[in-house]
């Protein structure tokens, strides 16, 4: 069996693969793929795989958009951040969906349903229909929860416990208010889609911070900003002057 991977988080994708060869050896990964334009020219130049392992949201737009410019004949099995009651219906339209951070028990059930799919049934997806899907039922929806990996155990973590969240050497972490500390299969970029913005703010590149987590915001001349938070960092966390005015209209609820 040949297949693929389209994910945009290099440990994300690094790890998926792990888990897949640890589900199956023979299984052979000829592809690991980060955005729509590098998957489009794949499948252009490619035979095209068994099955792909399909992340919605890439670096560059929805996975979706790959089936608008080439029509892909693969089965797909979506990986994703967005929580089960976008994405339920999914499952009448691809083998299986994965919710991240993706538990190796359901990702051997995905596997072991796709492997004893009767091939006499249609596969088919309609792509426009799962994005209208998709569009319809995240509009004025935020993530509530993140289900986390803890040694061998699954926790569920609530957004309203986390303090901030901040990224380093490709991996980012929620700091919770009482200080634990998880890693997620997320980039800041993603969860600043997911997130309130009315709660979250992406202060620079290294954080993106709830409006409770801030304890004092000094003011710097030409109006550049310091953040202290809580949790306190180990380093200084300031607001570039671009964003000055943007991050004052945040914290005044504008």
């Amino acid at each position: 069996m040949k297949a693929i991977i389209i994910e945009d988080e290099h440990f994300a994708a690094m790890r998926l693969e792990k888990m897949i060869l640890e589900c199956d050896k023979n299984i052979e990964i000829v592809a690991k793929l980060q955005s729509v334009k590098e998957s489009v020219e794949w499948f252009k130049n490619n035979n095209h795989p068994d099955i792909i392992f399909l992340d919605i949201q890439l670096e560059d737009d929805l996975s979706f958009s790959i089936f608008d410019k080439v029509d892909v004949k693969s089965n797909i099995i979506f990986t994703t951040a967005f929580d089960e009651y976008a994405i339920k219906a999914f499952k009448l339209k691809s083998i299986d969906y994965l919710l991240k951070p993706i538990n190796q028990t359901e990702l051997n059930n995905a596997i072991s349903k796709y492997k004893n799919w009767n091939s006499t049934e249609s596969t088919a997806i309609n792509i426009n229909e799962l994005r209208n899907l998709l569009q319809q039922n995240t509009v004025h929806t935020f993530r509530e929860r993140f289900a986390v990996t803890v040694g061998e155990t699954l926790r569920q973590i609530n957004v309203e416990d986390i303090a901030y969240f901040f990224s380093t050497s490709s991996i980012t972490f929620a700091v919770m208010h009482n200080k634990k500390q998880y890693s997620l299969d997320l980039s800041l970029d993603n969860l600043k889609e997911q997130l309130n913005p009315k709660d979250f703010y992406r202060i620079n590149r290294q954080f993106l911070i709830s409006l409770k987590s801030i304890a004092n915001v000094h003011i710097f001349p030409k109006s550049r900003l310091k953040i202290e938070i809580n949790p306190p960092t180990s380093e200084e966390i300031f607001v570039s002057i671009d964003k000055s005015a943007d991050f004052k209209r945040w914290m005044n609820g504008e």
